[in-house]
C-alpha cells in the first residue's frame, strides 16, 4: 500500500518510517494517547458546551480516534495527541467571534460563584481579578457548575525580562489586592500560580493552549514579542478558598490553606485573612524577582514590610501600595528597559552583556529622538539581551 502524501507544512522529523513506525503504533494500541478518565469528564460534555456555543478541540469530541492512525504521522505533531494538565480546566473556542477561553468545572459550596459574579459586574480599573463569562449549570452533577472565562497564560511564562516588567507586575498586583480587600474580600490563595495575564499581545498569532510554546496547531515552535511596549493584563484567578466578609464582620479565620507557606496559618488559632494576602504577594515579589535578580533590590523594603513574621506589624493593602508608590517615584523610567540581570551572572559575563545593552540603548533614543520613524507598538524591536 503506498504510504500517505505527506501534509505539506510537517517537518521532516514528524514523519515516521522503520522501527520508530512501529513503536509509535504499538504504543498508540496501547493506549498511551488514550483519553484519561478525568478528560471523558469533558468529552460527555462537548455536545452541551457546543449548544452553548464553545468548541471544544477535536480530542474531546465524542468518538474521536487518533488522527494519526493508519499514516506514518508522529503522534507528537498531531495536535490531538496533546493531553490535558489541568483537569478541572479546560480550553474551548467561543463560537461566537473565535476567541479562546477556559473552562473551569467548580463544586458549588463556598463562595466563589458569588465573589466571581461580583468580579464580572465590577469594572473598576483596579479590578485585577479574572472576569468571567458566563457561569453554565452542568448538565449531569447538579452540585458542579461551569465557569466560562477568558483564556490566560501564566504571569511568568515566558519569564519577565526587563526592570520595566516587574514594577508593571507590581502596579497591577497590588492595585488588584487593594480593590479586593476594600470589597472585604480575602483571596486567601495568592500565589505565582494563581496570577496570570492576557498574554494575546505577546503572540498575536496566538500559541496553543496546553503546549505554550508552540504554534496552535502544535506543529513548530512559537516566540513571544517583549512585553515593553505592550499593556499586559495581569489577573488573580481561582477563589476557591476565597473568603468574603459582609461589613464590619471580624476578618478572622481558620484553615491551614492556600500555597504560600504564612507563619500564622492554623487549623485551630484564627487568625487574619487579609493580612495572609499581604504575606502571600510580598513572598511572590521576593520569589519571583527579589532573589533572583540583581537589579530588583528597589523592592527590598516593601517585601520585608510585607513578610514581617507578626501580622500586626504587616503594612494594610492600601499602604503597600503607598509604599511601592514612593519607591516607584524614585525610580529612573531608563532603568525600565533595562535588563534583568541574574543572580546567577559571573562578573565578566554581566560586563559584556551590560556593553551590548548600553550600546542599544543608545542605537534606540538616537532613532527616537530623529522624530524620522516610530516603531509600532506590535513592531517594537526586542532587545537583544531580553533572553539572556
Amino acid at each position: 500500500m503506498a504510504a500517505p502524501d505527506r501534509p505539506k507544512r510537517l517537518p521532516n522529523h514528524a514523519i515516521l518510517d522503520g522501527e520508530a513506525l512501529r513503536v509509535s503504533r504499538l504504543r498508540t494500541s496501547q493506549g498511551l494517547y488514550s483519553l484519561a478518565p478525568k478528560e471523558v469528564f469533558w468529552q460527555s460534555r462537548y455536545r452541551y458546551l457546543k449548544d452553548h456555543g464553545y468548541l471544544l478541540r477535536p480530542r474531546y469530541a465524542p468518538g474521536w480516534k487518533p488522527s494519526w492512525i493508519d499514516t506514518n504521522l508522529d503522534p507528537t505533531f498531531c495536535e490531538d495527541s496533546i493531553l490535558l494538565i489541568d483537569y478541572q480546566v479546560m480550553d474551548a473556542t467561543r463560537l461566537s467571534d473565535g476567541e479562546l477561553v477556559a473552562i473551569k468545572s467548580f463544586v458549588k459550596q463556598g463562595q466563589e460563584e458569588q465573589v466571581a459574579q461580583f468580579f464580572k459586574t465590577n469594572r473598576h480599573s483596579q479590578n485585577h481579578c479574572v472576569r468571567i463569562h458566563e457561569i453554565l449549570p452542568d448538565p449531569f452533577e447538579s452540585d458542579l457548575g461551569l465557569m466560562v472565562m477568558p483564556y490566560l497564560r501564566p504571569c511568568n511564562n515566558p519569564e519577565f525580562a526587563t526592570v520595566g516588567d516587574v514594577v508593571e507586575f507590581v502596579d497591577q498586583t497590588l492595585e488588584g489586592l487593594v480593590f479586593m480587600h476594600k470589597h472585604n474580600i480575602a483571596h486567601r490563595d495568592v500565589a505565582v500560580a494563581n496570577i496570570m495575564m492576557d498574554a494575546r499581545p505577546l503572540y498575536p498569532n496566538g500559541h496553543h493552549p496546553i503546549r505554550l510554546g508552540s504554534t496552535p496547531d502544535a506543529l513548530y515552535p512559537v516566540s513571544p514579542l517583549p512585553r515593553g511596549g505592550r499593556r499586559i493584563q495581569y489577573y488573580y484567578i481561582d477563589f476557591g478558598l476565597t473568603s468574603w466578609f459582609p461589613p464590619g464582620s471580624s476578618p478572622m479565620v481558620i484553615g491551614d490553606v492556600g500555597r504560600a507557606e504564612v507563619p500564622e496559618l492554623s487549623d485551630t488559632v484564627p487568625y487574619d485573612a487579609f493580612k495572609v494576602d499581604i504575606y502571600a504577594l510580598g513572598t511572590v515579589y521576593l520569589k519571583e524577582f527579589e532573589s533572583k535578580y540583581k537589579n530588583t533590590d528597589f523592592l527590598g523594603s516593601l517585601v520585608m514590610q510585607m513578610r514581617r513574621e507578626r501580622p500586626q506589624e504587616r503594612p494594610t493593602a492600601e499602604q503597600a501600595l503607598q509604599e511601592w508608590q514612593k519607591i516607584r517615584a524614585t525610580l529612573n523610567d531608563s532603568l525600565f528597559r533595562w535588563r534583568l540581570v541574574p543572580k546567577s551572572e559571573q562578573g565578566i559575563e554581566r560586563v559584556v552583556n551590560d556593553t551590548v545593552a548600553v550600546a542599544w540603548e543608545v542605537i534606540l533614543l538616537r532613532i527616537m529622538s530623529t522624530g524620522r520613524y516610530r516603531f509600532p507598538s506590535a513592531a517594537m524591536p526586542e532587545h537583544p539581551l531580553l533572553s539572556v
